[in-house]
């Protein structure tokens, strides 16, 4: 059976849940379904209309007395939260969040002329947080060294700073799940609002 997305009560994709929990939601009255032009129906509105779908593209559930279509997408009623995730600390991220440029002389640089520093060194206490490390080019490091910016008598023309959260929209885009046609319209409102980065 397919699976099926899962919209918090604005209608913004949050996660993806089995065919199983949808229907769950639906008969303890938690969510809706809802089809590609936003119309909502209740569990029982949906078995009502189920018993007249003759296809449909994610399969049936029959029991001994009801034929009920597996819905694709549902609303949560009562939750309005966008998830978002944190930004992970790695040097990919890093190096991207500060657009391939030495923190120090504000240059862009390929990858391998780029290096992390910790602000604090890590020897004096500094940690290996957002707040803390920097993409700086090998020259601007080596004069670095283990002091801190002004004791080496430089300054960060590009500040440390942690990255904006960003919307999970990648629990579903990454997913080895096959996005079917009915979800496109609500990923793609989520796509066309996202705040982009600077």
């Amino acid at each position: 059976m397919n699976h099926v997305l899962v919209l918090n009560k604005h209608f913004v994709p949050i996660t993806i849940t089995s065919w199983k929990r949808a229907i769950k939601l639906l008969y303890l009255d938690h969510a809706d379904v809802v089809d590609e032009e936003y119309k909502t129906y209740s569990f029982k509105d949906w078995v009502e209309l189920s018993q007249y779908i003759k296809d449909h593209p994610a399969g049936f559930i029959h029991t001994c007395k009801l034929k009920i279509a597996v819905p694709e997408v549902i609303a949560l009623k009562y939750y309005d939260k966008i998830r978002f995730e944190e930004p992970r600390l790695t040097r990919k991220n890093i190096y991207e969040h500060y657009g391939y440029r030495c923190c120090y002389c504000g240059k862009k640089f390929s990858v391998d002329k780029l290096n992390i520093d910790h602000v604090v060194p890590r020897s004096r206490g500094g940690k290996t947080e957002w707040t803390n490390v920097v993409t700086s080019c090998i020259e601007c490091n080596l004069e670095k060294g283990n002091k801190l910016p002004h004791e080496a008598g430089m300054k960060l023309v590009i500040p440390p700073s942690k990255p904006q959260r960003r919307i999970k929209l990648a629990l579903v885009l990454n997913s080895n799940i096959k996005i079917p046609m009915s979800w496109q319209k609500f990923i793609d409102t989520l796509y066309w609002n996202i705040e982009l980065e600077e």
